[in-house]
């Protein structure tokens, strides 16, 4: 069971909420911070107190600081705000008339008459995500001569794309958020599993067949990819 607890943080010397999780498969008291929320997550196995969780944020209480402090700001899906498509800043906007839509114009996500925005602001997204994945997929799997049994859009934490062995694709629609030839990168990673499942030199060779971003695109991950995980 999970539970939030604010004190906790000033207690060991540090602003932000903490969030308490037990597992049985849990060996030792674990910490690691939840790049979107912001929390720290203390992982506690069965028999062990909390107590226990409490004097491991002291005594990393300045890991703890030093990460949360590197976190990119939050972006909130709201008038006004800044969201990345493609790696260009768009500036939501409210716009009369079109009740219920929403459309992107060149540096602008439009929302048309009144209702929920954050969740319009996501639909939309998801959508521009899964047009740009399938065509990229349908492009890289014509050059290699295979074929992905389906496309699938997720919102996962730690990976940005996967293929099952059944030959399913699984993409994290917050890549529509990064430059186009990074999304180009992960789309033909997971392509070119469909003609090797593994990461051996053939692997390889076929990913440099597809896409010569490979190792800006890791770079550029390695280093923003945490905020697209802050968005919305």
């Amino acid at each position: 069971m999970d539970s939030i607890d604010d004190s906790i943080g000033q207690e060991a010397d540090f602003s932000g909420p903490v969030q308490w999780r037990r597992s049985a498969r849990a060996r030792r008291v674990s910490l690691r911070i939840d790049v979107r929320s912001g929390a720290v997550v203390v992982t506690l196995p069965l028999r062990a107190g909390r107590p226990a969780g409490v004097a491991l944020l002291k005594t990393h209480a300045a890991w703890v600081r030093e990460r949360l402090a590197a976190l990119a700001p939050p972006v909130v899906f709201m008038p006004g705000a800044e969201v990345a498509v493609g790696g260009v800043a768009h500036v939501v906007r409210i716009v009369p008339g079109r009740p219920g839509e929403a459309w992107l114009e060149p540096g602008a996500i439009l929302l048309g008459g009144d209702g929920e925005v954050a969740a319009r602001v996501a639909t939309l997204l998801r959508e521009v995500a899964s047009e740009r994945i399938a065509g990229m997929v349908a492009r890289h799997a014509a050059v290699l001569g295979v074929a992905a049994r389906c496309v699938r859009l997720k919102d996962t934490r730690s990976r940005w794309g996967s293929c099952a062995p059944d030959g399913t694709l699984a993409f994290s629609w917050r890549l529509v958020m990064a430059p186009g030839w990074v999304l180009d990168y992960v789309v033909a990673h997971e392509v070119a599993h469909l003609g090797a499942m593994n990461h051996s030199p053939e692997f390889w060779a076929l990913v440099e067949r597809l896409t010569p971003h490979r190792h800006a695109a890791v770079a550029w991950l390695k280093e923003h990819g945490p905020g697209l995980l802050r968005a919305g």
